[in-house]
């Protein structure tokens, strides 16, 4: 049997850690399709925002409440890793819980292991509870933010998948433990220990004879592993994909002022040729080429910077942006969540075609459409930044409205009338007022 389980262990792992990294690699792949985009500012300072904000989930906690019950489910998947640990080296050695043997004879070890084991249990019976709450707030209660018409289909289902993931996780937790508890007990005369399943192990298991108790003890263990690799498995195809990227997304983020937009390197060189006119004779520094024509915004991903990229692989499709959209609060059709979304769907739909071709091809698709981000939605953003303000994990949905925007008003020339209006009279005027300079501060001898 321990050859059996080494064998199967090893192929499981493998397979699973395999398919899993072949979808990162493709991701990382994906997420530098974006142009190069500079990362500056403190290190310190980043280091600091991935460990307040990523790891310890500081921006959630605006609402303790739901906040309370994402930690529950976060410390547990954090924590239960440790007992992880044991079930692998126990899954590639053919033995049974191969580190409380080895610390049983060493009374501070072994209370360690116990006490860690213990805390395992504590935060899992949480996170079924929390897991429960989700479940109920997603399916019954249908929370406004979780039921927009883009959660509809796969996100909707993707969520509900990760929550029965967990809660199946977690039975197999107390399966093993329970049953082990028992077997334990009847061999030795003494208890491991452990917090919970020293309590429910018996009133559970105690009436099953001991090849039962086995077969449960078995069915927990090898349910809990194969679940856990089907999890990783699984996460890159997920909104959950969040648990990884949160920490490099957080790190790489600007340090700028929250709203600060950067100018068009473009249009600065234009503006400085308007004020040098000898500067659009000169010729580019040796070694370099002559300038392509520019670019103004972002029309497709391939304007987009990685960074923005990522950002939208990073999103969690919590939807708190959105909620605090005041767009979206007043019936538009603007979701910051969605933007996100279909910047994703669209790079994804772009690899494919990469992988197919070997090379782009044109599609006759492009970000700005019906299909992903329409004129409707991207023109009725305020720009209030309150969607960047919302994020617990500071993507920026702005960003990449904004890059957009300036495609369609600076490339495609569409714009409402009333917007041509106001740039027209900025510049002539230097106002949006269609009145003089020398008028300006006519106001001022008004009565």
């Amino acid at each position: 049997m321990a050859i059996f389980q080494i064998v199967l262990f090893a192929i499981s792992v493998i397979g699973a850690f395999a398919f899993a990294g072949k979808k990162y690699f493709q991701i990382y792949k994906n997420i530098k399709l974006g142009r190069d985009e500079k990362i500056e500012g403190d290190t310190s300072t980043r280091i600091k925002n991935t460990v307040l904000i990523a790891l310890g989930q500081k921006k959630m906690f605006k609402k303790f409440i739901p906040a309370f019950f994402h930690l529950a489910i976060y410390s547990a998947f954090l924590v239960t890793q440790i007992e992880l640990l044991e079930i692998f080296i126990d899954g590639f050695t053919g033995k049974h819980r191969i580190l409380y043997h080895a610390f049983e004879n060493t009374p501070f070890l072994k209370s360690l292991y116990v006490f860690v084991i213990s805390l395992i249990e504590f935060l899992s019976v949480f996170a079924f509870v929390a897991t429960l709450i989700f479940l109920t707030r997603r399916n019954l209660l249908k929370i406004p933010r979780l039921v927009r018409s883009e959660m509809n289909g796969w996100p909707k289902l993707d969520a509900n998948i990760i929550l029965f993931v967990e809660l199946f996780l977690v039975t197999c937790i107390f399966m093993m433990n329970g049953a082990d508890e028992v077997l334990h007990f009847r061999e030795t005369g003494e208890s491991y220990g452990f917090l919970i399943t020293s309590i429910i192990s018996e009133p559970i298991f105690g009436n099953f004879s001991n090849s039962a108790l086995h077969i449960i003890e078995r069915i927990g263990w090898w349910g809990h592993i194969l679940g856990i690799l089907v999890f990783i498995a699984y996460i890159p195809f997920s909104k959950h994909l969040h648990i990884f990227l949160a920490f490099p997304n957080v790190y790489f983020t600007s340090l700028k002022p929250a709203g600060y937009l950067p100018n068009m390197e473009s249009v600065t060189k234009e503006i400085k040729i308007m004020m040098d006119p000898e500067l659009a004779f000169a010729a580019p520094p040796e070694g370099e080429e002559e300038a392509e024509i520019p670019t103004f915004g972002a029309k497709d991903i391939f304007d987009l910077s990685w960074k923005k990229l990522l950002d939208a692989y990073t999103c969690t499709e919590c939807g708190r942006c959105t909620q605090q959209c005041p767009a979206s609060q007043t019936g538009k059709k603007l979701s910051p969540r969605k933007v996100m979304m279909d910047v994703r769907d669209r790079v994804e739909e772009v690899a494919l075609n990469i992988q197919t071709n070997g090379e782009f091809k044109d599609d006759g698709k492009s970000l700005i459409s019906d299909e992903y981000i329409s004129i409707e939605e991207l023109r009725a953003c305020t720009t209030c930044n309150a969607c960047v303000e919302a994020c617990p994990v500071l993507i920026k949905p702005l960003d990449i409205i904004m890059e957009l925007r300036r495609n369609l008003v600076l490339e495609q020339s569409n714009a409402p009338e009333e917007w041509n209006s106001m740039f027209s009279n900025i510049e002539n005027n230097g106002a949006p007022w269609q009145f003089s300079q020398q008028d300006r501060a006519n106001w001022i001898n008004e009565e």
